[in-house]
């Protein structure tokens, strides 16, 4: 059985479904999760559970999005900073890469994209809930750090899209696709170093 976005009915217990669907999706995943497993936790019974969420990807989702909003809030923490440019872009960097290459960020990306065909609206809210907002915190510091004089940029959003995509070169798609398991610190910190190199040598102000 399958559910839309308005098939999710709220009540005294929802949170706590939703705290339990957490436990275990962040332990066994989406695949090893299990109706079960996720009533246990929450201390509810099935049917309670299904009356919220009568679909378990619908559940995953609804636990993504907020899972995806707390890791933005500490990224856009990260990029509130004040600061020069190469400490804030690199603890930005580090917040945003590390969400990437987790477990739960893998399987929230994989779900959100194979379920938008049927549920655009499912797609939609999962970029809402974390890359939008972490993409606007950005583009402020980045303005705030052009009116500072340090950076030089004419398209702010486009410059702040560009570094998102650099902080995932070489890592994500081999991550999403699970052709690598993992990679080692050296490898996300050659990465990180080389995304906030390369942004600052395009856009830093040469006088």
């Amino acid at each position: 059985m399958t559910a839309g976005m308005g098939d999710i009915k709220h009540g005294r217990k929802f949170d706590q479904v939703v705290e339990g669907a957490r436990e275990i999706f962040l332990s066994a995943g989406f695949e090893g999760a299990s109706v079960d497993d996720i009533a246990r936790a929450a201390q509810v019974s099935k049917a309670t559970l299904y009356s919220y969420f009568p679909d378990k990807r619908r559940l995953f989702m609804e636990v993504a999005q907020r899972e995806c909003q707390r890791q933005a809030e500490a990224a856009v923490a990260r990029i509130q900073m004040a600061g020069p440019a190469c400490d804030v872009l690199f603890e930005a960097a580090t917040e945003m890469t590390k969400f990437f290459l987790s477990d739960f960020g893998r399987q929230t990306f994989r779900i959100a994209v194979s379920e938008a065909e049927r549920f655009p609206e499912l797609g939609r809210e999962f970029y809402n809930s974390g890359p939008t907002r972490a993409r606007g915190a950005l583009v402020c510091y980045l303005k705030d750090r052009i009116e500072a004089g340090e950076l030089d940029i004419d398209d702010v959003g486009f410059a702040a899209e560009q570094f998102i995509e650099l902080c995932k070169a070489g890592l994500h798609i081999e991550w999403v696709l699970g052709i690598r398991d993992g990679f080692t610190d050296a490898e996300v910190s050659r990465v990180i170093r080389g995304a906030v190199e390369m942004f600052l040598a395009r856009y830093g102000r040469k006088d």
